[in-house]
């Protein structure tokens, strides 16, 4: 099975642009918010190196690449774990998701709009992550709620599971109460599996991806020092995209010495190369 990430982010921030940089898939994308309703989703051959020079020595019948589904979801906005903006259709289609793709603004541009009126990447993080932690909260809150029959159920298996998740569960519950995700308590794999079937949000692996203006791709500008140092503080990976110009090659006719869309898509998508092959072992990926 391949990978299935979430791309997320505030409204305006340049999701669909790079899901359709990405993906070579049609997504609107507008300057306003919540252009986006029904989640977009496309699949990417991973590029790998690898497989090429293996295929060449083996001569296998037929090659199968890894992929990457990626959904592009619609924005949120503070208050969403109560409902505001499109915030239960967003968490709905993100616990569905194997791991998440966060886009942040950190580019200038008074042309498009920003939905709280200034670009502040670290607020944005904060107010995404926030409301996250409010609603793998309650979903605590709720199986701790009913923690207790279970551990005064006659069947042996309900009240093993009950002693088992308890103590886990407690550990959660203060550790969102702090605004602090769920990964950050860095559980054992046999911990993760006790608690697998509530689909905890902050517990999926996180991939922030700044989405910069063309000046800023050689050197870091402010706002990605400071997506990357918070990224640093918890263990995440960074990568800097312009969405604009990746999304403008996506679109450049096929060249007539390339096959098909597919190579096209393969010299395109720049970030993907850089990221999935190179560091194949990182992090992010290690934990998909």
């Amino acid at each position: 099975m391949g990978l299935n990430c979430g791309i997320v982010g505030l409204p305006n921030v340049g999701k669909s642009t790079i899901f359709k940089a990405l993906t070579a898939s049609p997504a609107e994308a507008a300057n306003y918010p919540f252009c986006t309703i029904e989640p977009n989703v496309g699949v990417v051959e991973v590029p790998d190196q690898r497989l090429s020079k293996i295929t060449e020595f083996i001569k296998p019948q037929k090659t199968i690449p890894s992929i990457v589904e990626f959904v592009d979801i619609a924005g949120l906005v503070k208050g969403a774990s109560k409902g505001e903006g499109l915030g239960n259709q967003f968490l709905g289609h993100i616990r569905q998701v194997g791991a998440i793709c966060h886009v942040v603004r950190c580019f200038e541009d008074d042309n498009i709009v920003h939905v709280n009126g200034k670009i502040d990447p670290l607020g944005d993080v904060e107010t995404i992550n926030y409301e996250l932690c409010l609603a793998d909260l309650e979903t605590v809150d709720k199986r701790l709620g009913g923690i207790e029959k279970l551990l005064k159920s006659h069947d042996k298996k309900l009240k093993e599971k009950g002693l088992i998740s308890k103590p886990i569960l407690e550990r959660l519950k203060v550790s969102l109460e702090e605004g602090k995700a769920a990964r950050a308590l860095e559980l054992e794999e046999d911990e993760i599996e006790a608690i697998s079937d509530l689909h905890l949000i902050t517990l999926k692996p996180i991939l922030y991806v700044c989405n910069v203006d063309e000046e800023s791709l050689l050197e870091d500008n402010e706002h990605v020092k400071s997506i990357k140092e918070l990224a640093s503080k918890d263990g995440s990976e960074v990568v800097k995209i312009c969405g604009k110009i990746e999304s403008e090659i996506s679109e450049l006719p096929i060249p007539s010495f390339m096959p098909s869309s597919k190579a096209l898509r393969a010299k395109s998508n720049s970030w993907m190369d850089k990221y999935a092959f190179p560091r194949s072992k990182s992090t992010f990926l290690r934990h998909l």
